[in-house]
C-alpha cells in the first residue's frame, strides 16, 4: 500500500512543490501536492515535467471531492490520475480504514483503480481510461445486461472480514440524524415515526431466505464505468460496500435510474424513470442466468418481490444520509435535504402498495 510521504527529518514540512500548470491547483492540499511531484517521476520518468498538470474537478460526486490531474507531453496513454478528498463528516457513515481495505482488496481482485498514494485527508488513484456511464446508459438494454452480470460476479466475490448483513445496523443513523436535527427538522421528516417503520421493514426481510454477498450498495451511473472497445464495465467508489442481501443492491440501482446528477439541480428525483416489470425482469433474469444456470420463473419473480420490499429500505437508508449529510458535509454543493425530503416523500407513497396495509 501507498502511504503519504512523511515529512523531512527536523520536523518542518517541506514547502508544497510549485505546479505551475493550473490555478485550481490550490485545491489540493499541500500533502497531496507532494505526492502527486513523486508520482509523476515514478509513473512516467522523464516523459513529463512533474511541475507542469492541469486540475480539473469532477461533477456528480456527493460525497467527496475528487480531481483529474492531467501531465501534458509524452507519448502513448494520458498522464492521468485521480485525487481524491475526503467530505467532513463522512466518518459517520463508514469506517475510512475499512473502505480502504477494500478498496485494495479490490484491486487485487482485477476490479477498480489502483491505490497510488495517501495523505490527511484523501488519497490518490490511478485513473481509469473507461467512459463514465451517464443516467440514460442505465436504461439501454444492452447496457443494462452488462452491469446485470457484472453485478452478479461483485457480489460472488470472496471478501475477506465478517459476512454479517449491515443495512440494519446502518439504518441507525436515525440516531445521528435525530441528534442533529432541529425540531422542525425532525416534524418535517417524521424521525419520530421512522424507528417502527425501520423495525417493520426489517421484521418483514429478515425472516425470508434470500442471498446474501458482497453489495456496492451505492450503484448509480457515476461509480460504473465501460472501455467501449471491450464493452466490459467496472464498478467504482466502495466508501458504502459491504455484505447485504443483494436484493436491496439491485433495489438501489433501479432507484438510481431516477437521478440525474449532472444537471443545474441534481438533485432532484424523477421516480416516473424508475424501470417498469419488463426492465425489472430483463434485469434480474440476465443478472441470476450469469452464472450458467437458467432460473426459474419462481426464483425470477421471487427476487422481483424481494427488490419492490428493499426500495423501501433504500429510500430511508439514501434520506436518512441526505439529512445527516447537510449537516456535516459542507465543502458538496448539494441540496441534501430536498434530495432527503423527494427519498422519504417516496417511501410514504410506495410503502401501502409494496407492504399493503402493515
Amino acid at each position: 500500500m501507498a502511504a503519504a510521504d512523511p515529512p523531512p527529518r527536523g520536523g518542518a514540512a517541506a514547502p508544497a512543490p510549485v505546479l505551475r500548470r493550473s490555478p485550481s491547483i490550490e485545491r489540493i492540499p499541500e500533502d497531496a501536492r507532494r505526492i502527486l511531484l513523486r508520482l509523476a517521476g515514478e509513473l512516467w520518468g522523464g516523459d513529463v515535467d512533474p511541475g507542469a498538470l492541469a486540475v480539473s474537478q469532477l461533477k456528480g460526486a456527493m460525497t467527496n471531492e475528487v480531481f483529474r490531474i492531467t501531465w501534458p507531453g509524452g507519448e502513448g496513454d494520458p498522464r492521468k490520475v485521480l485525487v481524491r478528498i475526503y467530505g467532513q463528516g463522512v466518518e459517520v457513515f463508514f469506517d475510512r480504514t475499512d473502505e480502504v481495505r477494500t478498496f485494495e482488496c479490490m484491486s487485487r481482485h482485477g476490479q477498480g483503480p489502483r491505490l497510488l498514494g495517501r495523505f490527511a485527508n484523501g488519497r490518490v488513484e490511478e485513473f481509469i481510461n473507461a467512459r463514465t456511464l451517464s443516467t440514460a446508459d442505465l436504461r439501454d438494454p444492452e447496457i443494462s445486461a452488462l452491469i446485470a452480470k457484472k453485478l452478479r460476479e461483485f457480489h460472488d466475490l470472496d471478501m475477506p472480514g465478517p459476512k454479517d448483513v449491515s443495512l440494519w445496523q446502518r439504518l441507525r443513523w436515525l440516531e445521528q440524524a435525530r441528534v442533529r436535527c432541529s425540531e422542525e427538522e425532525s416534524k418535517q421528516f417524521q424521525l419520530n415515526k421512522l424507528g417502527d417503520e425501520i423495525a417493520l421493514l426489517e421484521k418483514a426481510l429478515s425472516g425470508v431466505i434470500q442471498s446474501v454477498g458482497f453489495c456496492h450498495n451505492d450503484l448509480q451511473y457515476g461509480n460504473i464505468m465501460i472501455y467501449e472497445e471491450t464493452r466490459q464495465v467496472t464498478l467504482i467508489d466502495y466508501e458504502y460496500a459491504s455484505f447485504n442481501p443483494v436484493a436491496f443492491d439491485i433495489a438501489n440501482h433501479f432507484c438510481e435510474m431516477a437521478a440525474d446528477y449532472h444537471t443545474s439541480t441534481p438533485h432532484v428525483l424523477d421516480f416516473a424513470k424508475y424501470p417498469d416489470i419488463e426492465e425489472q425482469r430483463r434485469f434480474v433474469q440476465t443478472y441470476l442466468s450469469s452464472s450458467g444456470e437458467t432460473p426459474s420463473d419462481e426464483e425470477v419473480e421471487n427476487l422481483l418481490g424481494l427488490i419492490a420490499k428493499y426500495t423501501l429500505a433504500s429510500h430511508i437508508f439514501w434520506g436518512l444520509w441526505g439529512i445527516i449529510s447537510a449537516h456535516v458535509n459542507k465543502n458538496i454543493d448539494f441540496e441534501y435535504m430536498e434530495y432527503a425530503r423527494q427519498r422519504f416523500d417516496q417511501y410514504w407513497q410506495t410503502k401501502p402498495r409494496i407492504l399493503g396495509s402493515n
